[in-house]
């Protein structure tokens, strides 16, 4: 998998202060989209050891609140497997912290592909539609997508959305 950036003390990209992952890798190439430069999975830079030495050293400050995987897409085929295992290290290394995914495949299209998706707590899902951009939705970019409270939507069997709590 490759990677084009590790933001840090990001507030954009869901709830508190998070380190964001950038990959790189996206089928769907949204029109309006604010990173076509993701879209190819061969662009940036590899994910190495010494890149998740720098990510978990940005989640082991207390003050982050957690890890946002966005990009390109984190469900692009190319991507999947290193992602879950990834989430699942994070998971496991740092319970305290929330996990965050974004991608322009809808929840129901993978709910039951992901091994890794219980570890997850919100996906927001779905294409970026320019037509239907709003700059007053929180944590998404268009009216269609949703944030997806992972844990309630699987627990409860229909999408249940993310209520700030």
């Amino acid at each position: 998998m490759n990677y084009h950036n590790i933001t840090v003390d990001d507030m954009l990209n869901g709830d508190g202060l998070r380190t964001v992952l950038w990959v790189s890798g996206c089928a769907h190439h949204c029109r309006g989209c604010q990173n076509p430069q993701t879209w190819e999975t061969c662009s940036g830079i590899p994910f190495d050891d010494a890149a998740k030495k720098e990510l978990f050293a940005d989640l082991s400050r207390d003050y982050m609140s957690g890890v946002t995987f966005s990009g390109g897409d984190p469900l692009c085929p190319g991507n999947r497997e290193t992602v879950g295992q990834l989430i699942a290290e994070i998971h496991e290394r740092f319970p305290e912290k929330t996990i965050w995914l974004y991608t322009g495949d809808l929840f129901e299209s993978f709910r039951d592909t992901l091994s890794f998706l219980p570890m997850i707590d919100v996906i927001v899902d779905g294409p970026y539609v320019e037509a239907l951009r709003d700059v007053n939705l929180r944590w998404k970019g268009s009216k269609n997508q949703r944030v997806i409270d992972v844990k309630q939507t699987l627990a409860t069997g229909k999408v249940v959305l993310w209520a700030r709590n």
